[in-house]
């Protein structure tokens, strides 16, 4: 499992249940960042707690509204949508712009001691979904997203950091917001291969990615893809061919029916290697631990490979990239 915690420092409780529950890695959202200096604390007492100076931290800074740090404290990044921009006026103008925004989240959030950012977002926007992803996709064209998508990926993977692809096997069609409504879709397995699938398909090689809670009429009509046994096996293992790690999406988020317990077991079933739960609240927490056993199997050697992967940053100079940036940026 990974976890979030309640606020910018750990209680007595919190370290004691980490401790003892010993979570594979921890989730950071806007609640618990302040400064930086508070944000280098909190995360080194989060490890400190289980004991695991690598253990992971992920976050989930894409930029434009889902951007948990912000200004002052590192600078306001535009939606995907904007690099989607960039790429139908200029594709390499494009790529670029996706490599350095990723190369830069990486110069701010690895100071911080953050190692996995969940980005790049593969879902392939179709008109009238709900915003939930809106301009968070880079775009409508399965190619854009691909190439902006890898272009993203590799950039954090050039900063020392490893990327999550989400929400496997696509959010795009969501008439509905996920965090509050399960979202049907209705359209056939040929439709979806052929737009939805198609970037994780591309991208099948990352270790980590996080699943969507969407209900595929075409694929299993009872059953969201975060525990769809046929959903997992069939077409994300199967069709799309991704042997990583797969996360669920949160699991307090109300797509998701039954307790915060059954969730998680459900999770499980249905062939995710780690459950998300990313609020913080004790007693959520515990009835998901009481579901959850130690990692073992295929799960836990796909989270050894994720582990034993960091890479080393390369030597691109933050200043020159921070300017080349805003200069596409600003260009287009």
């Amino acid at each position: 499992m990974i976890l979030g915690c309640a606020g910018q420092t750990l209680s007595a409780d919190e370290k004691a249940f980490y401790r003892d529950e010993r979570p594979w890695g921890f989730i950071l959202f806007a609640r618990n960042c302040g400064e930086p200096q508070q944000i280098r604390d909190l995360v080194a007492d989060l490890r400190d707690s289980v004991g695991r100076p690598d253990a992971p931290v992920l976050i989930d800074q894409e930029g434009g509204r889902v951007q948990r740090i912000r200004p002052p404290h590192v600078e306001a990044y535009p939606p995907a949508a904007r690099l989607g921009e960039i790429y139908a006026a200029d594709r390499g103008a494009g790529l670029r712009a996706a490599w350095l925004m990723s190369r830069l989240h990486a110069f701010d959030l690895t100071r911080l001691g953050i190692t996995i950012d969940c980005l790049p977002v593969l879902d392939v926007l179709i008109e009238g979904a709900t915003q939930a992803i809106g301009n968070r996709s880079y775009g409508s064209d399965p190619a854009m997203v691909t190439a902006l998508g890898t272009a993203a990926a590799e950039g954090l993977k050039a900063g020392g950091m490893l990327p999550v692809m989400k929400h496997m096997p696509g959010h795009g069609r969501a008439m509905a917001d996920s965090h509050h409504d399960l979202p049907v879709v209705h359209a056939s397995r040929v439709e979806l291969e052929a737009q939805d699938f198609a970037p994780f398909r591309a991208l099948r090689s990352e270790l980590m990615g996080m699943s969507a809670h969407i209900l595929f009429t075409a694929i299993d009509a009872e059953r969201p893809a975060t525990t769809s046994p046929i959903v997992i096996s069939e077409i994300i293992r199967g069709h799309i061919g991704f042997d990583g790690l797969l996360l669920s999406d949160d699991s307090s988020m109300n797509a998701l029916k039954g307790t915060i317990g059954e969730r998680a077991a459900d999770i499980l079933a249905g062939g995710c290697d780690i459950v998300l739960h990313c609020n913080g609240l004790m007693d959520e927490m515990k009835a998901v631990v009481e579901r959850v056993p130690v990692l073992s199997g295929r799960s836990l050697e796909r989270a050894k490979a994720v582990e034993a992967a960091f890479p080393t940053p390369d030597a691109t100079s933050e200043d020159a990239a921070r300017a080349e940036f805003r200069a596409l940026i600003g260009g287009v």
